[in-house]
């Protein structure tokens, strides 16, 4: 459940989990495990199997990406630029993105083709909204493209966090659709760690799950209750990474710690997932944020880092092209410019291992339609694709 890292190498966390698995075998074989083997050393088996082509590099900070049904590829930019991508080359931009505050870590974030993308023509967006008064806060809209793919069309801002914050942190924010008509999305606290994430009656620290249309689902956790409708779970740092189950379905979540505390979570209805009352971690200056690993009520992680590696962008694998990964997540690495392979059993995680060391630093990591594994960095490296070794390029 945790990452092994921290039982030994860090005395701020080690005595409340030792305490709590006490009597693990397990435990008492990782710990041994750990003296001959240092937190970061490993590497992943059949990882030459693999190797990396670069397909765009012209992107600064490619931060979102997903595929139309004809196999083109939309790339957001955090800056403002929306890119289109075909048949092998960037194609150009496509006008008619809303007005971003691009600052600090806002701007132009996630986008998601709806899966019914070819009946209703919608594409998602999240972006560090102004309107509304002095900075800015998250929103989710959705749009339509163009006949010549130039231009958004048909836009609705279907959820705006309020209120605007000029803070430049923590806006989060994936988007993940469950197949059942939802949509869900993630707000960070927006650096305000003491009141947004454990009050559901305030936006921000959140996990929200809205009716594809943006209308409120009757099953929301807080409906008709003293909370925000739109609220599915709370207790939330600064979420950059989510993905369904390919097969159990849960919504499956990763967010950024300060030092140490970078969390994998399972999201369900109504959780309370800590942040700050709980964590594995201690501020960037190295003072205490909590003493607390676990409270009644709050949700344990199902792993986490420690050091942290700033986690953004994840999916879980399921085609045949990596077939001693499948069923596992990737998850990249912003501060150590490399992939992490989590070893998931189920719904466990019972490990993980580094992969692709000094990629760069990894924005995102999807797979894509034509089952290869599209990584987005933010260095020369731009956006990559993992290929298996004996494979021709693709270009």
């Amino acid at each position: 459940m945790y990452s092994t890292s921290t039982l030994f190498f860090n005395p701020n966390y080690r005595f409340g989990i030792m305490n709590k698995y006490l009597f693990s075998l397990w435990t008492l074989i990782a710990a041994i495990v750990l003296i001959a083997l240092p937190s970061g050393s490993a590497t992943a088996q059949g990882s030459d199997s693999y190797t990396v082509e670069t397909i765009i590099s012209e992107i600064r900070v490619p931060w979102g990406m997903d595929w139309l049904p004809d196999g083109d590829m939309l790339i957001t930019d955090r800056g403002g630029e929306l890119y289109h991508y075909s048949e092998g080359e960037i194609v150009g931009t496509i006008d008619g993105v809303p007005e971003v505050w691009s600052r600090g870590q806002g701007g132009l974030l996630d986008i998601a083709v709806h899966p019914n993308y070819e009946q209703n023509g919608w594409i998602y967006m999240t972006y560090s909204s102004p309107k509304g008064g002095s900075g800015a806060n998250t929103a989710l809209m959705r749009a339509r493209l163009s006949n010549d793919r130039k231009s958004l069309t048909n836009q609705e801002v279907l959820y705006k966090a309020e209120p605007n914050s000029q803070r430049g942190q923590h806006f989060g924010s994936r988007i993940e659709f469950d197949g059942k008509g939802h949509v869900f999305f993630g707000i960070g606290e927006r650096g305000n760690r003491d009141e947004n994430p454990q009050d559901i009656t305030r936006d921000m620290g959140k996990i929200y799950r809205l009716n594809d249309d943006g209308s409120i689902p009757a099953d929301n956790p807080f409906v008709g209750r003293k909370g925000l409708d739109a609220i599915f779970a709370y207790g939330i740092r600064n979420p950059q990474g989510m993905d369904i189950h390919p097969e159990t379905g849960q919504l499956w979540e990763h967010e950024h710690g300060p030092r140490g505390g970078d969390e994998i979570n399972i999201i369900e209805a109504g959780n309370n997932y800590g942040w700050p009352e709980i964590c594995f971690c201690i501020d960037y200056d190295g003072s205490e944020i909590t003493p607390d690993t676990a409270k009644a009520g709050m949700e344990q992680p199902e792993w986490y880092w420690d050091p942290s590696i700033a986690p953004s962008g994840m999916t879980f694998v399921t085609s045949d092209k990596y077939p001693e990964w499948k069923g596992d997540l990737l998850v990249g690495s912003l501060k150590f410019g490399y992939v992490v392979r989590v070893n998931v059993e189920g719904s466990t995680v019972t490990g993980d291992e580094i992969l692709f060391r000094g990629i760069g630093r990894v924005r995102n990591i999807r797979q894509g339609p034509d089952g290869y594994i599209y990584v987005a960095t933010e260095s020369d490296n731009g956006i990559v694709r993992i290929v298996p070794a004996n494979e021709q390029s693709t270009n």
